[in-house]
């Protein structure tokens, strides 16, 4: 790995400190860099690209320095292409960051000598459709998220592979992968989720019927969710980045997309480690 691209958050306390670093390490290494003119003028060195989308013409992986946040931009600009990409946590929970900060020189020498390891990640591919009619696509990482955009309570006619599942009265229902399952669908009560596991989970947020849980069903369904007559001002949202509003009767058609990421671990990582840290799990003390 000699040509890396850098998507970072700036807006980050310590971006331009750890961006410095990272550049003079890069030197040392004779390791080429490529991103955009803010974050390339806090590098210090590198390429300038007018455009991120145009990255992965130009590098070997790509490194995201920030949250989570930055690892969802950071792959859906890649739109499928296939470049690892390895994650750098400048503060907060940041579950698919996996290098601290004080390691980012390891990091950088882990990629100069290809001594690291790969994990491939699903991603949904969802679509929005009004009768026949195909009125826009996206693709997440994390989740696909149906919900409402005000306190109203909406209703989302759910099917699995054509057969009906059930109507919900709901706050909202989140898709997600096996990656996203430590995001919104947990904190809407959802299972956590093995990365490797071939499912997608549906959860809902805030049903209105304690009957009402999570569903796991395997990564080669089709998920189809039609928002009811009754609803109101009903949005979705892909990695809560992207989306647009629903109007009644829309369909969102979600499946396992054909595309992949690889996210880029160094030696000894450990997922259930990230979950102990992270989710601050201990044993008994008795």
């Amino acid at each position: 790995m000699k040509r890396i691209g850098i998507a970072a958050n700036c807006k980050k306390q310590r971006a331009g400190d750890v961006l410095a670093r990272l550049g003079r390490k890069s030197a040392d290494l004779n390791m080429a860099l490529f991103s955009s003119e803010s974050v390339i003028r806090l590098l210090g060195c590198g390429t300038i690209l007018q455009d991120d989308k145009k990255m992965c013409d130009h590098v070997d992986a790509v490194m995201a320095l920030g949250g989570d946040g930055t690892m969802l931009r950071a792959v859906r600009e890649l739109n499928g292409a296939d470049k690892p990409v390895i994650g750098v946590n400048l503060g907060g929970l940041g579950f698919l960051t996996s290098v601290a900060e004080e390691d980012i020189d390891k990091a950088m020498d882990c990629l100069a000598r290809d001594d690291f390891e790969t994990d491939t990640r699903s991603m949904i591919d969802s679509v929005i459709l009004n009768g026949a009619v195909e009125k826009v696509k996206y693709r997440a990482l994390n989740d696909v998220v149906v919900h409402s955009a005000s306190s109203r309570i909406i209703t989302l006619h759910v099917s699995i592979n054509d057969e009906m599942v059930t109507s919900y009265v709901c706050d909202g229902l989140v898709v997600t992968t096996p990656t996203g399952s430590t995001g919104y669908s947990m904190s809407a009560g959802g299972p956590i989720v093995m990365p490797n596991a071939k499912v997608l989970v549906i959860s809902l947020i805030c049903p209105h019927t304690l009957s009402s849980r999570p569903l796991v069903v395997p990564d080669c369904s089709r998920i189809c969710v039609e928002v009811g007559d009754d609803s109101g001002k009903v949005l979705l949202s892909a990695d809560g980045q992207v989306g647009q509003a629903l109007e009644p009767g829309d369909r969102v058609m979600m499946e396992c997309s054909d595309k992949s990421i690889r996210f880029i671990h160094l030696p000894g990582y450990s997922y259930f480690s990230v979950l102990r840290q992270k989710l601050r799990w201990s044993g008994s003390s008795v």
